[in-house]
């Protein structure tokens, strides 16, 4: 694992500090888990046992020394129990957020921005695959034409290509939400919204993309909406 993770430094990590945390990840990382990505904290005072963060294919690794730092506590959350992420910068460091679907949130602060900007792109990326898995494309079967020849000098029989009939999958419906009574009253709110995005901060935009997520699930606003709608929250940010 250690030779992987050389792929994954850039000029923000302390190679030292990389090798001793993924020294103690040997036997916690899967045999079909990768690791993605490691952040490490670096505060204004010298910390000789940092916290730090690991991303894998699999999950979100919290990983927090203990005892002067001869043991290690380590928090982990699978994707699926992932709800968002969001980054704060600050002028001393980045701050890391993400929070569950039970809605517990968790935060590394202290982070080089870029470090906390590539756990922000990864833990999207991950979240992203889970919303749209890539799926393999039905095969369309089709008979193959046989040529039936009864005697000589007879004309072929023609036999016709048969196409199977593709099948379409219907979504679900999606029960009305109760707070809005149409869909016309969702897009009416969603335009006023928008306007009023150069004014938020941080934090309240970040809760706006967190309320059209919920419109998204409960079926008031198509997927392409929210695509939109999040690239103008984020172009704000």
């Amino acid at each position: 694992m250690l030779e992987n993770l050389k792929n994954i430094l850039n000029e923000d990590q302390d190679p030292k500090a990389i090798e001793k945390i993924a020294s103690k990840l040997e036997n916690l990382i899967m045999s079909n888990e990768e690791v993605g990505y490691i952040a490490v904290q670096k505060k204004p005072a010298v910390t000789i046992f940092p916290d730090s963060i690991v991303v894998t294919n699999k999950r979100i690794i919290l990983c927090k020394p203990k005892n002067l730092g001869f043991s290690m506590e380590f928090i982990d959350y699978d994707w699926d129990d992932i709800a968002g992420s969001f980054v704060k910068e600050g002028i001393l460091g980045s701050d890391f957020t993400f929070s569950t679907k039970t809605d517990l949130t968790h935060t590394v602060d202290y982070l080089p921005k870029n470090q906390a900007r590539k756990l922000y792109t990864y833990a999207k990326e991950q979240l992203d695959l889970l919303k749209n898995p890539i799926q393999s494309k039905p095969v369309v079967e089709t008979a193959i034409p046989l040529n039936v020849i009864e005697e000589e000098n007879k004309t072929v029989d023609e036999v016709e290509e048969v196409v199977a009939e593709e099948v379409t999958n219907f979504a679900e419906i999606v029960p009305k939400v109760e707070s809005y009574e149409t869909y016309e009253e969702v897009k009416e709110e969603m335009s006023s919204n928008e306007k009023e995005l150069v004014d938020l901060s941080k934090d309240e935009l970040f809760e706006k993309l967190q309320n059209y997520k919920k419109l998204l699930d409960n079926g008031l606003i198509l997927q392409a909406e929210y695509d939109a709608l999040k690239k103008e929250v984020l172009s704000k940010m």
